[in-house]
């Protein structure tokens, strides 16, 4: 219930800054990973804009296998040339709850969720570097990619339905964000 309250007084927000451009996202890249997403960004200068990202992943995927998530990501972009158009460097924040097993990911990247489960959260912050081209008036596409820090509290259990839990944290460097967005913009 808290997060839709916070949810609606975001868009609230949003929405009440009539005078600015307002977009909506969608990541192609979240989507590969069954993951539905949307993202809000809205100007706040003529180089600068502020971006909600959100993702939820309820589903499970049989014999045990799961990557239910939900995370947001609030975003402040600095424009090189202006709003909306060219490059930007970007500053963001992150946070979220997992729950992860049976998953088994391309180049042995966290193998060892391939035999346990982990469920927590994260929470954690980096800077990014991205481009927006201009399709038409309306329509924008977008490319991005992060680097930072996350910090994980979890439950770590033997397998996918069974054993006891061990808790764990795990400080992580690296891509905290990768897009690949279609944006289309309000008026």
């Amino acid at each position: 219930m808290k997060k839709l309250l916070l949810l609606c007084i975001a868009l609230g927000f949003v929405f009440s800054l009539s005078a600015q451009r307002v977009a909506v996202k969608n990541n192609v890249l979240y989507d590969l990973t069954l993951t539905p997403n949307l993202g809000l960004e809205f100007g706040v200068g003529s180089k600068s804009t502020l971006s909600l990202a959100a993702g939820y992943n309820p589903f499970e995927f049989g014999d045990y296998k799961r990557f239910k998530h939900w995370m947001v990501q609030p975003e402040y972009r600095y424009w090189f040339c202006e709003a909306f158009n060219g490059t930007y460097l970007g500053l963001h924040a992150h946070g979220g709850e997992f729950n992860v097993a049976d998953l088994k990911l391309p180049f042995g990247f966290l193998s060892q969720l391939e035999d346990q489960r982990y469920q927590g959260y994260f929470i954690g912050a980096g800077i990014s570097i991205g481009r927006q081209w201009i399709i038409n008036d309306r329509w924008n596409f977008e490319a991005s990619l992060g680097l930072g820090y996350a910090h994980l509290e979890y439950d770590k259990y033997p397998c996918a339905e069974c054993g006891e839990k061990t808790p764990g944290s795990y400080d992580y460097f690296g891509p905290t964000k990768t897009s690949i967005s279609f944006i289309y913009f309000f008026r």
